[in-house]
């Protein structure tokens, strides 16, 4: 049973397992199983095979239950297979080895079989866990559907049980093992295989928030709490400490589901040691209460309090990491529903409408209201919003307007001139079906309103357009926006690299896409790219750009792994008018744009304490712009996109 309705979440988050600590002999899984369901657990983390199995010739896999005992989609909907935990294949002893391959091999085989959609592998022994990987590769390679979720403890511990022998004088400044980096070892051995995940092992400490934030853009699909991680309330409940709460909603939000794994410590009911417990003298016929209830019951708590999912999250929820290719809009005529979707975006057109407002007060007088006639043109109307804008805007400030409606796309055209009769504008707008950079204006505009930007400002070549248009603004005349700014910052996202991944060339690695940015992690704070003002009558203005980056990873967060760079943009619509994405300054409620996502072909590993140095390039040419990009510090990746080869926008 899910743990709570959450409007608008329809993920995996809202399902809760529980880890199955005894192997249950003598086909009882299938007790096992019903018993957890019957408590609310909406499936378990079970072993497959009699942990005290060992490969010996003509021996049968001991395993836990026939495929018989349980109908197919058992199986597959509420049991995870949990691999033995004795398995060590990076064991000195070679017949441990050994053993260890044939029976990992075996035990994923049978699993397969099941049809289980995912198994959970056993935590590395040693930092060192080469052959351990290889084998698991050997697997992913001949899987389909099944992924495999690494257990890891998600703390920084300890040099590990097994390299101990070799660290015989341990001291209090041994170098922690930090999980993240076994995983990422593990994870760069398969090659970034899609189907390898994590299960994070959750006890009693945590380490710094910063570290955590690395796993929100790892694939994490299970958070198994240990009960030694719960506290007790004051009536003698288990709750978790404040830390541990904001880290299970934080993974909820990332669909991660919860498995509550160990022994209860928490006497909250008449229970017994072993898997089911109940009261030995209960009555008979009464429903055998789990003994690890009251901790479903906490989580089902804190997932039912998390607030339900704003409007817009609900409406951007099917675009999460999911990438898009940037729009062509002076190559390209937008489609009608393309138009229809940002049109609903009030917010945006209310700030246009400010903006106008402000600039006509600015550039009339009270006094000179009833003489004088301001002329706006609308550069790039489409289907007319910012027409609609800028006539209220006239309407609110009492002052009197000539628009002209200049837009290239001869379909959105047709609807602009049903939009002015049906409005009653014609003395007021006047349309004019052209390319603004080739229109030869009759008359010299007070205000150029343009809806050029693109998710990093000007990749929708709002300069070029702009420039081209400016030409027909007077002197002294105002342009909205007055400028614009574009912002990276370096992120994990393994999800995203897996995606441009499968397409198995160099040019999606070489392509920016406009993503809503979910399952990732941000290593450091966003910094400026490129700014663009409006006019600009400078003789000798160039719309190229270069710049160069230094990002510091912020404190106590660990090495970590940077798969691309975020972008974003802020835009000055007019004087204290702002529009944009910067998460610093975005503007609320707002959902034109979507961040933009520049990968890089090979991730790179930044060090503890490292900084990540990163160029930046803009480049024109006489039918195209496009942007290149390269880290030098602390390796050097390739000039991504040398030449605008595999992703540019055409003028």
């Amino acid at each position: 049973m899910p743990l709570g309705q959450r409007a608008g979440d329809k993920s995996d988050s809202r399902y809760c397992g529980v880890e199955v600590l005894d192997f249950p002999a003598d086909e009882g899984l299938p007790a096992v199983l019903n018993h957890s369901l019957a408590s609310s657990f909406d499936f378990i983390l079970a072993p497959l095979v009699d942990p005290n199995y060992r490969p010996t010739p003509g021996a049968v896999l001991p395993v836990s239950a026939s495929d018989l005992v349980l109908g197919p989609a058992q199986w597959s909907n509420h049991v995870v297979g949990k691999i033995s935990e004795w398995i060590d294949l990076d064991a000195e002893d070679e017949r441990v080895r050994v053993d260890s391959e044939l029976t990992l091999k075996q035990e994923i085989a049978w699993a397969s079989h099941l049809s289980l959609q995912a198994c959970v592998l056993p935590a590395p022994r040693r930092s060192s866990c080469g052959n351990y990987a290889r084998v698991v590769n050997q697997i992913l390679q001949g899987l389909t559907n099944m992924h495999l979720w690494l257990r890891l403890p998600l703390e920084k511990c300890e040099p590990m049980d097994d390299d101990l022998d070799k660290v015989k004088n341990i001291n209090k400044t041994s170098k922690m093992v930090d999980s993240w980096e076994l995983w990422n070892s593990f994870r760069l051995l398969c090659d970034h295989s899609s189907q390898l995940c994590v299960a994070l092992d959750i006890s009693s400490t945590l380490p710094s928030i910063n570290s955590l934030g690395r796993w929100f853009g790892e694939p994490v699909r299970a958070a198994i709490l240990q009960t030694n991680a719960f506290l007790t309330n004051g009536k003698g409940y288990p709750c978790l400490s404040k830390r541990h709460q904001k880290l299970l909603t934080g993974f909820f939000n990332h669909s991660v589901q919860a498995i509550l794994s160990g022994r209860s410590n928490h006497n909250v009911s008449p229970v017994s040691g072993g898997v089911l417990s109940g009261d030995e003298n209960h009555i008979e016929g009464a429903p055998v209460r789990h003994a690890l209830s009251p901790y479903l019951d906490y989580i089902a708590y804190l997932y039912q309090k998390m607030d339900p999912l704003p409007e817009q999250e609900r409406f951007e929820i099917n675009y999460r990491d999911f990438l898009q290719s940037p729009l062509q809009p002076l190559m390209d005529n937008l489609e009608a529903q393309t138009y229809e979707t940002f049109e609903k975006d009030v917010v945006k057109y209310t700030q246009y409408q400010r903006a106008v407002a402000k600039a006509l007060i600015d550039r009339v007088s009270d006094d000179a209201v009833s003489t004088t006639r301001t002329v706006v043109m609308v550069v790039g109307a489409g289907r007319g919003p910012l027409v609609r804008a800028s006539l209220q805007a006239a309407e609110e400030t009492g002052r009197k307007l000539k628009v002209y409606a200049v837009e290239k796309n001869p379909n959105a055209v047709i609807t602009l001139h049903s939009l002015i009769k049906l409005e009653g504008w014609e003395n007021l707008v006047t349309v004019i079906s052209s390319d603004m950079r080739c229109w030869d204006a009759p008359e010299k505009a007070d205000i150029l309103v343009s809806e050029l930007l693109g998710s990093f400002g000007d990749n929708e070549l709002s300069p070029e357009c702009l420039d081209g248009a400016q030409r027909f603004l007077k002197p002294d005349g105002i342009s909205i926006p007055s400028s614009y700014t574009s912002f990276i910052q370096p992120i994990t996202a393994s999800k995203l690299h897996n995606d441009i991944k499968a397409h198995k060339d160099i040019a999606h690695f070489e392509t920016a896409y406009v993503v809503k940015l979910h399952r990732i992690a941000t290593l450091a704070p966003p910094q400026q790219v490129f700014t663009f003002t409006h006019p600009n009558f400078s003789p000798n203005a160039s719309n190229q750009r270069y710049t160069k980056l230094q990002f510091e990873i912020r404190p106590d967060t660990g090495s970590c792994l940077v798969h691309g760079f975020a972008g974003y943009f802020d835009s000055v619509l007019y004087k204290d008018v702002h529009l944009g994405i910067e998460p610093n300054t975005a503007t609320p409620n707002m959902f034109s744009w979507f961040p933009i996502f520049f990968p890089l072909r090979k991730p790179i590993y930044v060090p503890d304490g490292s900084p990540i140095e990163v160029h930046f390039w803009r480049c024109c040419a006489p039918t195209k712009v496009w942007y290149e990009w390269a880290v030098t510090t602390p390796t050097l990746s390739p000039i991504h996109n040398s030449n605008g080869r595999s992703y540019w926008v055409g003028l």
